[in-house]
Formats: structure tokens, C-alpha cells, sequence
């Protein structure tokens, strides 16, 4: 038997389906300093946008046994397909607490908004399975939600292509309709948004609050953490350790960037 003690050490699991959810892992690093975390990429198989809904199950599935394997306390699913399609499989199949990122950014819009007329933009798979507008409107049904794909966004995050005039035009010209629709909050429904915020920011003026459903989703993982009392007392910084399913070009770069650092050491893994 696991002591409670024992618990407190155990590393949070987080996997996405390749580099996005490095966001996710960063709002993590910043509110839960003292928590170990192992973070798994699914680089050889992404993305899991355009994939069936059961081949998203199966890989998801995969990767919780893999993070179940390394004796993980709690699992976040890092991705919003997996999020919208996966988490209420894993949550019959394991007795750990598992949080997706799209409960907790709808959550989070439903409360702030203060007109009722909240944005979403994401990849296309997103956006065209309403996942965050079927989550909003089960939260408060009176809520008005206007969808919008952005899928150049994530190739510009990977560029590091961020916060030039092509970053602005192209955000200026996703962004257009939605500013006509009277929105007073935007939520970032892909985890490489978060990367594009300042641009994304500017074209929709400071009286629009963006939502980062990664920084959302860390706070719903440190309150369930408490709720279990499963914190980590520890004093002395968590050990991050990062594992991917192949190596994409230019991953090193790129995960720096999305995470604000480098990373040491990266495994690569074959899960079964």
C-alpha cells in the first residue's frame, strides 16, 4: 500500500498529441513549482484533429497507460481533441483523477463573460465539433457562442513567428468576423495559442478577456490536488521529465519556445 506520503511524491502526467501542450505544462511548471511532472508528446502520430474519433480514443488510451506505467498521481490531457472525445473513456478506466483542458477553459469563459457573447477559436476539428460550445451552453444556456478556425496559428507558434506583421495580418483576417459579433471574451481553444496572445490581443482590443485554457486547466489540477490532499510538501522544485513518441524536426527549438526554456533531455518512447 501507498502511503499518503508516498502519493504527495508522485509525478502529474500530462500528454498531448505532440508539442502544443507544452502550454499546458508551462502554466503547470508556474503555479505547481514544487510538483514533479512528466510530460509525453505523441509526435509520431499527430495531429489528432484529423483523425476518427475512435483512433483519438485508442491513442489516448495509450498514453495513459504509458503515464500510468510511470506511477503518475493525476493525468492531464493536454490536447483539445483528446480533450472533447477521449476523457470520459480514461476517467472509467482509471481510479486517478483525470482533467481535460476544455471543461476548464469553458468553465472559466461561462463565468467572466459579462454580455453573454463569448469566441472560440481553434483548429478546424475543434471548432466543427462544437466541443466548448456544447460545454459553455451545458454551464449557462443563455451564453452566445461564436466559433472561428485559426489553423495557420499553429504553424506560426512552431515558426516562432509570433509577433510580426504576418502574425497581425493573419490574425487581423481570422479575427474579423468575430469582432463584429460584440464579444467580450476569446477562448484560446488550441494550445499553441497561447503563444500568439499578444497578437491576438491586439486585434481584439484590451476590452475582450482572453481565456488560456492552459492557465485554466493548471488551476483546476492544483484544486483537485488539494481537494485530495495530494499536493506536493515538497520544497525544493519539482523534476520535469519530457518523453516523445519521434522526434520532429526541430522539436528542441521549438519546445524551448513554447516552454520559455531549455530542455535538457528529451527520451523518445514507443508505446504499445
Amino acid at each position: 500500500m501507498l502511503t499518503q506520503k508516498n502519493l504527495h511524491r508522485k509525478p502529474i502526467g500530462v500528454f498531448d498529441s505532440g508539442i502544443g501542450g507544452l502550454t499546458v505544462a508551462r502554466a503547470l511548471f508556474e503555479l505547481l513549482p514544487n510538483e514533479n511532472i512528466i510530460y509525453l508528446g505523441d509526435t509520431a502520430r499527430l495531429p489528432y484533429g484529423t483523425k476518427s474519433k475512435e483512433t483519438v480514443i485508442l491513442y489516448s488510451i495509450e498514453c495513459l497507460k504509458f503515464l500510468l506505467s510511470k506511477k503518475v498521481k493525476m493525468v492531464v490531457v493536454a490536447c483539445n481533441t483528446a480533450s472533447s472525445v477521449a476523457v470520459p473513456f480514461l476517467q472509467k478506466i482509471t481510479k486517478l483523477p483525470v482533467e481535460g483542458v476544455l471543461n476548464p477553459g469553458s468553465k472559466s469563459a461561462a463565468e467572466r463573460t459579462k454580455n453573454n457573447r463569448i469566441g472560440v477559436i481553434g483548429t478546424l476539428g475543434t471548432v466543427k465539433s462544437n466541443a466548448y460550445k456544447k460545454a459553455i451552453k451545458k454551464i449557462n444556456p443563455a451564453v452566445n457562442v461564436y466559433s472561428q478556425p485559426c489553423s495557420l496559428f499553429v504553424q506560426l507558434a512552431e515558426d516562432g513567428w509570433t509577433d510580426n506583421k504576418i502574425a497581425l495580418l493573419t490574425a487581423q483576417e481570422y479575427l474579423k468576423n468575430l469582432n463584429k459579433c460584440n464579444i467580450d471574451t476569446l477562448i484560446l481553444g488550441c494550445t499553441h495559442y497561447p503563444i500568439l496572445k499578444k497578437t491576438i490581443g491586439k486585434v481584439v482590443g484590451e476590452n475582450v478577456t482572453l481565456i488560456d485554457s492552459g492557465e485554466e486547466t493548471a488551476k483546476a489540477v492544483k484544486r483537485t490536488l488539494e481537494e485530495m490532499n495530494l499536493l506536493n510538501t515538497q520544497k525544493k522544485k519539482g523534476i520535469h521529465k519530457f518523453f516523445v513518441t519521434d522526434f520532429p524536426n526541430n522539436f528542441k527549438i521549438i519546445s524551448e519556445r513554447f516552454l520559455g526554456r531549455n530542455i535538457r533531455d528529451v527520451k523518445k518512447v514507443k508505446l504499445s
